[in-house]
């Protein structure tokens, strides 16, 4: 990996390139070129530089052009036009369009180099904070892990004590038991808290696409691979790396990934050279691990190299005491978040979410408590148990006289209705207000209303 980063550096003149890609390479930097306009809009669409250095005259789009298109996508891109004809208008010109800096030719490259690392300098720190506050808004210190049973207790003390250790860490646990907010929590606490913190979940990428999700290729390593990529491991170089649901990765991607651990470096795909990272590895699985490597689906090598700190999420049914902290932890967000008075649910509704096994843990309960927030607690209570009816529900029972599709389809339409009259009411009868709380366009609501037969006049 390069130690300045990588830059994209375009000109029409072939020579230029090769000159620029030899002596920017030996100042340190990793350099991507395009030999026009175009080309260069497609690999900012494909690889991620923190600088831009371009010719102001090119055939298709001049340096300005593109800049200014390039910059309408990425607002904060640092960008150096280099000419061969410099003209006090044109100098002020591109300063004006937003160009950091502007060099005459032949460039003196030590010159070019200085001003790139100012401005990768920049750009980094600027990512960095961009980054930080991100995580901040998702969740800070444990706001998002809620409780005061004895498990969960014993979760936030674990946590504490391995955070500023480099050692892996294994979490245990059903899903939506919160373990990428863990996963969090100890990069949040640890050393490399101002680094990233990457996250891949490992069910969701096609296995033929999992080893470039890791380690990157390069350019023209199978079709379609336009330009060098950037892997995970390589993005959260020095940070920590999420290996969600790992249990699922196949056999011939765990030993690479056991390579990795054990070597500290990999190969991108379509690459000869051994690329050397330091990331923290935080993994996560719902699968009971042991019994995959008895059956022979888990490597034990590489099971053994990721459970060196197991730590086990409690399932939200052997924690019941948690659940008026957490209703009350939801409904104030939700509140806030959505701008609306959200009352506290009824003793009849606590008692109900104690009783309720919650298949879909801390992540089932969020979801309903922001649609109580939405529909009110009327709304969700039945789907809690009878017990929580206080009065009429939002909508009668199915009539399980008939056949299940026919069933079906008129219970969803007495929900769909008195749904949308509820926020009909609610709104006043303010069409766009009601589509944006039931997150749908205003062309399906309106298409809705008229084939249920309601206006909104009638709830001004």
């Amino acid at each position: 990996m390069s130690k300045e980063g990588l830059i994209l550096v375009v000109d029409d003149d072939p020579n230029t390139r090769k000159v620029a890609r030899a002596n920017l390479g030996l100042e340190g930097f990793e350099v991507l070129v395009a030999s026009s306009g175009a080309e260069a809009l497609a690999r900012l669409g494909e690889a991620d530089p923190l600088a831009l250095v371009t010719d102001l005259q090119m055939p298709d789009l001049d340096g300005i052009a593109l800049m200014e298109q390039a910059r309408a996508e990425r607002p904060w891109l640092p960008v150096v036009l280099v000419t061969a004809h410099a003209t006090v208008e044109t100098a002020v010109q591109a300063m004006r369009k937003g160009a950091i800096h502007y060099l005459t030719k032949p460039v003196r490259w030590d010159e070019l180099a200085l001003v790139l690392r100012h401005a990768v300098a920049h750009e980094r720190a600027r990512r960095d904070l961009e980054r930080l506050r991100g995580e901040l808004d998702r969740a800070s210190g444990f706001d998002e892990l809620v409780g005061d049973s004895p498990a969960m207790r014993e979760v936030f003390r674990l946590v504490e004590q391995v955070a500023g250790a480099d050692a892996t860490v294994l979490l245990r646990g059903d899903t939506g038991t919160g373990k990428e907010l863990v996963a969090r929590a100890i990069h949040r606490r640890s050393p490399r808290r101002e680094r990233p913190f990457i996250a891949v979940n490992c069910t969701a990428v096609p296995r033929e696409l999992m080893e470039s999700e890791f380690f990157g290729h390069e350019r023209g390593a199978f079709t379609g691979a336009t330009a060098r990529r950037l892997g995970r491991f390589e993005q959260a170089d020095g940070g920590t790396l999420f290996l969600d649901e790992v249990g699922d990765l196949e056999l011939a991607i765990q030993a690479k990934l056991l390579r990795v651990l054990q070597e500290r470096e990999f190969t991108r795909v379509g690459g000869s050279k051994s690329e050397k990272v330091d990331v923290r590895i935080v993994a996560a699985t719902n699968r009971d691990l042991e019994l995959l490597v008895k059956e022979g689906r888990f490597r034990d090598d590489l099971y053994y190299r990721l459970d060196v700190i197991p730590l086990r999420l409690p399932p939200l049914r052997e924690r019941p005491g948690d659940l008026p902290l957490l209703l009350e932890h939801f409904r104030t967000t939700f509140a806030e978040r959505y701008g609306r008075d959200v009352p506290p649910p009824s003793p009849e509704v606590v008692a109900a979410a104690r009783a309720y096994p919650w298949p879909g843990n801390v992540r089932e309960l969020r979801n309903l408590c922001e649609r109580a927030a939405l529909m009110g607690w009327d709304a969700v209570a039945p789907l809690l148990g009878e017990s929580t009816r206080p009065g009429p529900a939002l909508a009668a029972p199915a009539d399980f006289g008939l056949p299940l599709l026919e069933a079906r389809a008129r219970l969803v339409e007495r929900f769909e209705r008195e749904y949308l009259t509820r926020l009909l009411r609610q709104h006043k009868g303010r069409v766009g207000e009601v589509a944006r709380a039931a997150g749908i366009a205003e062309r399906n609501l309106y298409e809705k209303m008229k084939a249920y037969g309601l206006s909104r006049d009638d709830y001004r």
